[in-house]
């Protein structure tokens, strides 16, 4: 049985400084073990998720400022560690991989979806939208998941576009 389910955030979103972090989670002692590291840095915060029942739980892990990550994918990993001993293998645990959003784009808020339409190229999708076909490389990187070849992309694709809102 699953103890453990994220809603929020989805496999490879993009985050910020602030992750929302949303799921249901059954927990011995109410309390998820929240723990974000891109293999360098790791960062870990205690969040209540409720007592024995299944039950919904939200909660906002601010990785502060200072903590600068090397890379730009992030791994979420919740686990009730508070049940069992260290070393048990069937310690309750899920893990999302993300984007971190301020490695990519240094002033970054938030990002919006594009959808790719006939004719459109990564360069000209960062001249549309930043007024910098340069920028190419940003909406690569915030899309690495999906896009192996940069020079490859295909009409109907969702791509998130970061933004410095």
């Amino acid at each position: 049985m699953e103890t453990i389910k994220i809603y929020q955030p989805k496999p490879y979103d993009l985050v910020d400084h602030n992750i929302m972090i949303a799921g249901d989670a059954t927990a011995f002692e109410g309390s998820l073990s929240i723990y974000i590291s891109d293999g360098h840095f790791e960062f870990s915060k205690v969040v209540q998720v409720g007592g024995m029942g299944l039950k919904q739980f939200q909660a906002v892990i601010e990785i502060p400022k200072n903590i600068e990550f090397k890379l730009d994918r992030l791994l979420i990993t919740a686990t009730d560690d508070t049940a069992l001993d260290p070393g048990d293998p069937n310690i309750p645990i899920v893990q999302v991989p993300v984007l971190f959003g301020p490695r990519i784009m240094p002033e970054y808020n938030c990002y919006w979806e594009y959808e790719v339409k006939r004719g459109d190229t990564l360069s000209s999708i960062a001249n549309d939208l930043y007024e910098d076909s340069s920028r190419w490389k940003l909406i690569h990187r915030a899309n690495i998941e999906q896009i192996s070849d940069p020079n490859l992309i295909y009409i109907g694709q969702i791509l998130k576009i970061p933004r410095d809102l």
